[in-house]
Parts: C-alpha cells; sequence; structure tokens
C-alpha cells in the first residue's frame, strides 16, 4: 500500500495536476485554429467533478479566443493545459454563452494566469450573476460535485455583449448571435466568421436532454432557426458531439414535436400526466439520449404551461 501511494504522489507531481485536478481531456480540432473539448455526458456529479461541457478556443495572431471554460477552477485549468499543448500564445478572450454555471465558473483560471484578457457574456447573463446567481451556482454545483470544485470564484464578465455585436483579435472575426427568451435568457451564439463555426452554447444539446427551467420552446425553436439559417459548416452544441447543422435540426425536431403535441393536447383538455405517453411515443429517436427519461416528463409540464400561457397572448 506504501508504494502505491508513493507512486501516486510521484505521478501527480510529474504531470504537475493535483489530486483535486481534473484529469485531461482531449482537445479535437473542429477547423483550421479551433479546437473542442467534449465534455462526459449526464449531470455535474464527484465522478466527472463538475465537467460536463464543451470549451472552445480558437487560436489567433494575437492569442487565444477562449469559450465556455466550463464549472470550475479546475475545469478552466484543465483547458488551459489543453490549449498549452496547442499554443504557448495568451488568453486574450473569454467568452461566455449564458448564465448556467457549467460553462462559465472556469472563468477564475483565466483571470488567474491572463488578468488582461477581457472576459464577455450577455447583459442579461452579467446582471443576473451580480445579483446572486454567481454564488447559487458556486453553490449548486459544490452540491452536486460533493465539494469537488470547492475553491472556485466566480469571476464574473465585465464586456457586455448582445445581438450582431463582432469583435476581431489577431485576424479573426467573432460575431454574436443573441436570441431572445431562448434557453435561459441570458444566451449568446458565437459564431467564428472565418473558421465557419457557431458556437451553440445550451441553445442546442445533441445526444443529451437538459435542463428547459429557464428556457421557452418557442424562443428556443426560433434560436435553432437562426442558426440553422445561418448555414455554418461546423455547429458545436452546448453538451454532446459535434457536428453539421442536421445536430441543430434534430433538436429543434424535439422541442417543436414537444410543444406542438401538448399544444394540441391541451386544447382536449388533458393534464401533463395524462399527455406524457403520447409525447413520450413521438420521439423514439431520443429515447436514448442521455437524461431523456430524467427530464421528459418536466418538458412536457414546462410545455404545457407554455402553451396555456400563448394562448392569453
Amino acid at each position: 500500500m506504501k508504494s502505491l501511494v508513493l507512486a501516486v504522489i510521484g505521478l501527480i507531481i510529474s504531470t504537475g495536476v493535483s489530486a483535486k485536478e481534473i484529469p485531461d481531456y482531449k482537445a479535437e480540432k473542429i477547423a483550421s485554429r479551433t479546437y473542442v473539448i467534449h465534455g462526459p455526458a449526464g449531470m455535474p456529479s464527484p465522478e466527472n467533478q463538475g465537467f460536463m461541457n464543451n470549451p472552445v478556443f480558437t487560436i489567433t495572431k494575437a492569442g487565444v479566443v477562449v469559450i465556455d471554460p466550463g464549472s470550475s477552477l479546475y475545469t478552466g485549468r484543465m483547458v488551459l493545459r489543453q490549449i498549452r499543448k496547442v499554443t504557448d500564445k495568451p488568453v486574450t478572450h473569454v467568452l461566455s454563452t449564458h448564465i448556467h454555471g457549467d460553462h462559465w465558473l472556469g472563468n477564475q483560471a483565466f483571470s488567474d494566469v491572463f488578468p488582461k484578457a477581457v472576459l464577455m457574456a450577455h447583459p442579461n447573463m452579467i446582471t443576473q450573476a451580480k445579483a446572486g446567481a454567481d454564488k447559487q451556482w458556486l453553490k449548486l454545483m459544490s452540491t452536486l460535485t460533493k465539494g469537488a470544485t470547492d475553491g472556485t470564484k466566480a469571476v464574473i464578465p465585465e464586456k457586455s455583449v448582445d445581438e450582431a455585436y463582432q469583435f476581431k483579435s489577431g485576424g479573426m472575426s467573432f460575431r454574436i448571435l443573441a436570441p431572445r427568451r431562448a434557453h435561459s435568457g441570458t444566451d449568446v451564439m458565437v459564431h467564428i466568421v472565418e473558421e465557419d463555426v457557431l458556437v451553440l452554447g445550451d441553445n442546442v444539446f445533441h445526444q443529451r436532454i437538459g435542463r428547459m427551467d429557464d428556457a421557452t420552446f418557442r424562443g428556443n425553436i426560433k434560436a435553432c432557426d437562426v442558426a440553422i439559417k445561418l448555414g455554418a459548416k461546423v455547429y458545436v452544441p452546448g453538451h454532446g458531439p459535434t457536428g453539421s447543422v442536421k445536430i441543430v435540426k434534430k433538436f429543434r425536431h424535439y422541442l417543436s414535436t414537444i410543444y406542438e403535441t401538448v399544444k394540441v393536447l391541451v386544447d382536449e383538455g388533458m393534464s401533463d400526466f395524462e399527455m406524457k405517453p403520447r409525447v413520450v411515443a413521438k420521439l423514439k429517436p431520443y429515447h436514448k439520449w442521455n437524461g431523456f427519461n430524467d427530464q421528459i416528463g418536466k418538458h412536457v409540464s414546462l410545455a404545457m404551461l407554455e402553451a396555456e400561457q400563448a394562448a392569453f397572448e
């Protein structure tokens, strides 16, 4: 046993990774200068240490632009380690796609090392974070991971970016698309123009079903339509494998199938628990998606509430 402990300590020292750090996940090249680190499927847990989103980074002539560095200081450090395997350039910008902490609490790792990096997000995201959502997400991530994210500080973006905002860095252009009332009401999608890559945030999931608690079905469907209309070459979802426009169309079909079916059943006077089997029957292609069984009942209930509200608008 003593020799095993010494071996583990030696490995930690030799790799420069502490026991609390997240193991390396490979950065996959998806365009000439753009990489994505695909997080594991599922909700934040002690096993994944809170890492389950898809951080993206693009290398420009001036440095590195990072999008959604993950859920904790330790996820952010892991992302930085993958960047360092590709380039030694400084990180110049860090963008957060929305308020959900699994995407942006990794900001701390970059502000610690690159204090001049510009941290950017939708104005509503910044407002909510400063109003207390930062503390709520720190607590939630700690609870879900049983303390694996403890030690993380919420570094809130200061630069506000909204619809049609565009900035350039090192010869690369980054255009912001900000669909209203989509996944969280604080959402941006980032078009890396020269690479023709669209980073979707949680407006699109692929092979995974996520929360819709802060979302609207109609707004999220419109966000999918915006992404489809753009006609990008590569689409990066907030969770799940990267792909072509087909992944956006598939998630749109999931959302529209639920909402349109529920709308009809509301008119028939059904309750949400009566609707659920009818909706589930229409979603066979999604039954094996991670989280389907956990979320579908809640999605039906949320769609019903939205459909009922829409009837009075």
